[in-house]
Parts: C-alpha cells; structure tokens; sequence
C-alpha cells in the first residue's frame, strides 16, 4: 500500500543526489505516496534521463579505446546518476526512469541490459555486480482495477548491499532490501527482504544457505 505522509529520511537523502526534478509530486513519489506523474518537472525529468541514456547506450567513437571509453562513460553517468561512486563500470544498453535517483558504490560493475525504475530511491553499496539483464522495479501499482483506471503511481525504495553478486535475468521488486554479502541466484524474483552473507535463489527467491561473513573494508 501507498504511504500517507511524506518521508523525510527519504526527502534528506534526495538533497544528496543530483540533478532532481524537485517538486511537490517529486516529494511524494520518492515518499512513496500516491502522485503524478505527469506534472511537468517529473516528465522533463523523465526526457532528460531517456535522452542521456540513449547517448550512454549509442557512445562507441571509431576512435575509442578502452581507456578513453570507460573516461566518456564516467562522465556521462556523472551528468545522469544521482550519485556513482569510483570505477563504476555499466555495459550498454541500460534503462532508467530518473536516473538521479540512483546512488551507486564503488567498484559496481552491470552486464548487459540493466533496467532501474527509479522512481523511488535505488541504492547499490561497494563491491556489487549484477549479471545481464538484471532489473530493479521500485515502481509499482495498485492490484485493485480500478486504482489502475484511475493511473495511480506509487513507489518503493530498494537497497542492496556491498559486496553482493545479482545473478542475470534476476528481478527486484519494490521495497526490498538485500544485505550484504548476498549472492541472488540467476532468475530469481525477490519479492521480500535477504539478510546478509547468504544465498537466495527462486521464484520468489528464498536464501538456500549462508556464506562466511568478512571484516568490513575501511577506508585509511
């Protein structure tokens, strides 16, 4: 179900990222409240991440090396994701809603065909990789038919965590979160929350066993 009030943890963490299109629905959408989407800053927001994803996805100058490629595409994501870490490495094509609603860690790495429906906050940790195809769904929809005549839009924030491995053609849905440390089997669906240093594989994906905890990684 849709939340009543806005959030503001979620409204602070917003503040953090770059390039949103701040309004009154932009507020509720990332709440997780019932909104439109069709007010003019969340469709202007919408044409501009779809048009710089397109020149993400197209980018490949007869001229290009690895290293001159992975410097462009830095600089893209910079310009289209909300915050991205270092040596984030995201192989074309790729889908987003928003865009600037995505934090990305460090040293995450997405194969092919990656979809992120951002219109709730989507965070990714340290260390994670996704397989191709992997999708992030933080939009979603009434099952009552009428809710759906009537174009309600909600949403739900997702988070994943460091040092996580999302096997390919796996879905996230709304409002989960995955510890971390956890490997997601490919295909799965996750339809509720997978607690840290585990395994989870399915439809929906339910953890088949733990792994090894590790000390956390910190900076000197």
């Amino acid at each position: 179900m849709a939340n009543t009030e806005k959030s503001t943890e979620a409204i602070a963490r917003a503040k953090t990222l770059a390039n949103t299109p701040w309004c009154d629905d932009y507020e509720k959408m990332i709440s997780g409240m019932i909104y439109d989407s069709f007010v003019p800053e969340l469709l202007a927001g919408r044409l501009r991440a779809r048009k710089l994803v397109n020149k993400y996805n197209s980018h490949l100058p007869d001229d290009a090396t690895d290293e001159s490629l992975a410097a462009d595409r830095n600089e893209m994501l910079k310009e289209l994701i909300g915050h991205i870490g270092e040596r984030v490495d995201i192989d074309p094509p790729f889908r987003v809603d928003y865009g600037c609603n995505i934090s990305i860690g460090n040293d995450f790495y997405a194969n092919f065909n990656m979809v992120i429906l951002d219109c709730a906050i989507v965070s990714i940790g340290d260390r994670t990789k996704f397989g191709p195809g992997v999708s992030i769904y933080a939009a979603t929809h009434p099952t009552a038919v009428q809710g759906r005549r009537d174009l309600t839009d909600y949403s739900k924030e997702v988070k994943i965590g460091s040092d996580c491995w999302i096997g390919g053609n796996t879905v996230i849905l709304p409002g989960v979160t995955i510890g971390d440390g956890v490997t997601v089997g490919a295909n799965s669906v996750v339809t509720r929350n997978i607690s840290s240093y585990s395994i989870a594989v399915g439809s929906p994906a339910r953890v088949i066993k733990g792994v090894e905890p590790v000390l956390e990684i910190r900076d000197v």
